[in-house]
């Protein structure tokens, strides 16, 4: 007798199970929180104390620096500067963006600003010291002091750089614990494993910064530092994404994107500078590894390599943390997570 047939009931349940239907769940939640992420940061760029020094005779540069603080929504953060050598040394050390000059023996000032450090801060830069010029019966021209490579259109080449070293930190992780196990079987696994993401990590950062300079011409400054720099971003990623398998299985690929894509690239001031994003990506944007990459990238190649300490910090802790915790849970061999099979 032939069996009966399996309700439609029966085969969803053995289908879809409970643990399916709760990842089918968070991705729809990853892919939710996507669109509101970077749509959140970069549908409506408005500036936020964007700093803008004045250099202008003393009897003058109280009323400019309370003419630019008066600009609604806290738009500028104003402070003086004694003369245009010293204005233009703050902008290379990324203290200010802009610098206002004035002439008091003419009606035309100068704004110098650095499209190196972003054009949407230097255009929102002269598009307030245009108006508050005009306000007291003056003319501006723009200057810009660091202009960006010709092959660096919109200063995006850093930014992109930054995000492909990321892609491939958390991708090749992800696919050692796909592959290997979510958690090594013991700490020689775990060396092992960590070993294979320094290797791709140096090769991952020697590719990017020969494409990205000698191949492409699209941003100058040293090949080797940037080489660098690409090895620490993508070993800091992988190192936290191999530790968040560690933790939590396959859901720690999920919250790998979810800090390095839904958070980390709308936050990392490539699009958009900080003073240009709303609060909560403008407050994270720096202490994500794409945030702090982005930085250096920017700073080695136009910058002289200025104020590049605490993002290198930033991701040697991210490495550090990553490292530790993947140790600690090899160590602690937590019950959550599919362990490596030893051979």
């Amino acid at each position: 007798m032939a069996e009966p047939r399996s309700s439609f009931t029966s085969d969803l349940k053995d289908a879809v199970t409970p643990r399916a239907a709760l990842l089918v769940i968070g991705v729809l939640l990853l892919q939710l929180g996507f669109i509101t992420s970077y749509v959140g940061a970069l549908h409506h760029p408005r500036p936020h104390e964007l700093s803008i020094a004045v250099v202008a005779p003393e009897q003058l540069a109280p009323r400019l620096v309370a003419a630019l603080e008066s600009v609604p929504d806290d738009a500028v953060r104003a402070s003086t500067a004694p003369d245009r050598a010293t204005a233009e040394a703050r902008i290379k050390d990324q203290k200010i963006y802009a610098a206002w000059i004035v002439d008091p023996a003419g009606t035309q000032d100068t704004l110098l600003v650095a499209d190196a450090r972003g054009p949407a801060a230097a255009t929102a830069a002269a598009t307030i010291v245009t108006e508050v010029d005009k306000a007291q019966g003056r003319t501006v021209v723009v200057d810009d002091t660091i202009p960006l490579a010709e092959g660096d259109a919109e200063g995006l080449s850093s930014f992109y750089l930054v995000i492909g070293w990321c892609v491939g930190g958390y991708l090749v992780a992800s696919i050692l614990g796909i592959s290997a196990g979510s958690r090594p079987a013991n700490t020689g696994r775990a060396v092992l494993r960590l070993g294979t993401l320094a290797l791709y990590s140096i090769a991952a950062g020697l590719g990017g910064a020969l494409i990205i300079g000698p191949v492409l011409g699209a941003l100058p400054g040293s090949t080797v530092a940037l080489w660098w720099l690409g090895a620490l971003v993508v070993f800091s990623v992988g190192a936290i994404t191999m530790s968040l398998q560690c933790l939590f299985d396959v859901v720690g690929i999920g919250l790998a994107v979810l800090i390095f894509v839904v958070l980390g690239n709308p936050s990392a001031g490539g699009v958009f500078p900080p003073p240009l994003l709303p609060a909560f990506w403008r407050a994270i944007g720096a202490w994500i590894p794409n945030g702090a990459g982005t930085d250096v990238a920017r700073s080695i190649a136009y910058l002289g390599s200025t104020n590049i300490a605490v993002p290198l910090l930033v991701l040697a802790a991210w490495a550090a943390v990553g490292v530790g915790v993947t140790f600690l849970a090899v160590l602690r061999r937590p019950q959550a997570g599919r362990a490596e099979k030893p051979a």
